[in-house]
């Protein structure tokens, strides 16, 4: 059984180098799977693991790949361009989280209490983080990456390795998740920001009628206290609105991949 394996693996080790370059990139980008907090030895395992479950459904023999170093330097970019690209489609849901985090953070007087994102690296607006935290828990609870691995086993169907055509179709596609990243951010924050915004016009209005009062004291502990209020009921409403940008997302993937497939 052992030498059948090593039989297979010595004629079909270049579809799985690139299998493991689809699959890997897209786990590594990923915002569940890519995070920093999870050990770089344990996502290699994983995608050598979904790597080498998936190679033998690819359907694409060895004789397909070129002599060249250069070609198959050219199909191993391909494949990472698609992951990427797949990847591109979830993280911009979030972005759009994390946008509305930013502005509502920065609107309550919070921009200088900065946190460390243990999925990025990066320091971020302590909303948007904690907006980001519950939309990766509420993914994780609607069995999110189940779906994105599903689309990842199912893009060897649509689009095999070295299949790769830029077309305008997929451009159009970024630029409405794009679309969708900016709607998803108002949305979430609006009520948040419209009660902000109308407190700084009775602060204002006070200002005027009351001088004495120090409005910069009392608008900094009002705006806080109003936006982790509002903030909080709209909680609720987080994951049917989210909920909808991630369906299309992911029902975007597989136009996507059929859009670079055939062009």
């Amino acid at each position: 059984m052992n030498m059948e394996f090593l039989s297979w693996i010595t004629l079909n080790y270049k579809v799985f180098l690139l299998v493991l370059l689809r699959v890997s990139t897209l786990l590594f980008l990923m915002p569940v799977f890519g995070s920093r907090t999870l050990p770089m030895p344990l996502k290699a395992a994983m995608s050598m693991v979904l790597a080498l479950v998936l190679t033998p459904v690819v359907p694409v023999s060895a004789d397909f790949f070129p002599e060249s170093a250069a070609g198959m330097l050219l199909m191993a970019a391909g494949e990472i361009f698609m992951s990427m690209t797949l990847a591109l489609f979830i993280r911009m849901v979030f972005a759009g989280l994390q946008i509305a985090g930013q502005m509502v953070g920065i609107q309550m007087g919070l921009s200088v209490a900065n946190v460390m994102d243990p999925q990025t690296g990066v320091q971020s607006v302590i909303v948007a983080q904690f907006a980001y935290m519950i939309a990766l828990l509420l993914f994780l609870a609607a069995d999110g990456h189940h779906a994105v691995i599903r689309v990842l086993k199912e893009s060897f169907e649509i689009m095999p390795p070295g299949h790769l055509i830029l077309s305008k179709s997929l451009y159009n596609m970024v630029m409405l998740m794009a679309e969708e990243m900016f709607i998803l951010s108002i949305k979430l924050m609006a009520p948040v920001m419209g009660i902000l915004l109308l407190s700084q016009v009775a602060l204002g209005i006070l200002a005027k009628l009351v001088p004495q009062i120090n409005m910069l004291i009392v608008s900094f502990n009002l705006n806080v206290a109003l936006g982790l209020f509002f903030f909080g009921l709209t909680l609720q409403f987080f994951w049917p609105v989210l909920g909808r940008s991630l369906d299309k997302a992911v029902k975007l993937m597989p136009l996507a991949l059929k859009a670079m497939g055939s062009g």
